[in-house]
């Protein structure tokens, strides 16, 4: 990429005037420098080994020294931002289409395997940048908004929520399922039944943009994730306990797994924890609390066959209950 170029796209400042006026790639690790190379300094403790490795450029958002005159340095606002300008000029480059999706999609996308012209966007700004920077021309995104910007793309697409593959479902817990597909039987995939629909939804764009694919065994994903429990709440095995702790961050989809739980279950102890700040229906089986560390007493305090815990994750069970405040059915 020519110098001038580089600081039209990231609005970036040219501190002095350099020898170099191009670079060959865009490094964000220093060990991976080479001469020619252009350096975002994320670290800004890296610039001299950078410079050391042969980098013809440094680009950098935080006081930092100059120590060749040789090489470009270029001051930036924000490095994050600087690399999104880049690679949302390389997009509209290469006639690149994104679709927007929801989180559940887009982890269950992630266990999917594809053709290499479908790329599943996910993690930081250099991750995404690095895994789109040698796109193929007219290539499919799949993102999710509230994961990832908006604003890396321009020709943004939304799935239709209207028409989906249709999944039977052949045997099914709680967080396991057996189902067809496509003539093909899948036996006892760590998918809950409440995550069918939204496959159902991936698979449907799969097959309306004739994206070649392959399921293969789903893992659980990070929502409505079961741990089971002794009743000293000690983590066990899948499957092999009667007492289980169910996780979720995402707010959003909350009332939809208490109306899963509930008509999944009806024979169930089920009690639900959630932030006090989350409005939903109270009922005896609600139960807000306002510090994490109230959770575990909650927990000990009642007897359940589920609980679904919104708002934190399983690290909570690494503290201790103490077994006298302990009630439990078995």
């Amino acid at each position: 990429m020519r110098l001038e170029n580089l600081l039209a796209l990231t609005h970036g400042i040219l501190i002095n005037e350099p020898c170099v006026s191009s670079f060959e790639n865009t490094i964000f690790d220093v060990r991976r420098v080479k001469r020619g190379d252009l350096f975002f300094a994320y670290n800004t403790d890296d610039i001299e080994a950078a410079v050391n490795n042969g980098a013809y450029g440094i680009v950098f958002d935080k006081p930092a020294e100059l120590s060749d005159s040789e090489i470009a340095w270029i001051k930036v606002d924000n490095l994050d931002e600087a690399i999104k300008r880049l690679l949302r000029f390389k997009l509209i480059e290469k006639e690149v289409v994104a679709y927007e999706c929801n989180e559940i999609v887009l982890k269950l996308a992630l266990q999917v395997i594809t053709q290499n012209s479908f790329l599943v966007v996910h993690g930081d700004m250099r991750s995404v940048f690095k895994s789109l920077w040698q796109v193929e021309e007219r290539a499919t995104i799949l993102f999710c908004p509230t994961l990832n910007s908006k604003d890396i793309f321009t020709d943004i697409r939304v799935l239709s929520k209207n028409t989906r593959e249709s999944i039977q479902i052949m045997e099914q817990t709680l967080f396991e399922t057996s189902f067809i597909y496509d003539n093909i039987f899948y036996e006892r995939q760590l998918i809950s039944p409440f995550f069918i629909p939204y496959l159902e939804e991936l698979l449907h764009l799969y097959k309306s943009l004739k994206v070649d694919f392959r399921l293969r065994k789903f893992t659980p994903i990070e929502h409505f994730e079961a741990v089971f429990t002794n009743k000293n709440f000690e983590i066990k095995e899948f499957g092999t306990s009667d007492k289980v702790l169910i996780f979720e961050q995402n707010t959003n989809i909350i009332e939809s797994e208490i109306k899963f739980l509930h008509s999944s279950a009806p024979w169930a102890k089920i009690i639900f924890i959630i932030p006090n700040s989350l409005e939903i229906s109270q009922d005896k089986s609600i139960f807000k609390y306002k510090h994490q560390n109230e959770i575990l007493s909650i927990l000990g305090q009642n007897s359940f066959h589920f609980a679904l815990i919104v708002g934190v994750d399983k690290s909570i069970l690494e503290k201790k209950i103490p077994y006298h405040t302990q009630l439990t059915l078995f």
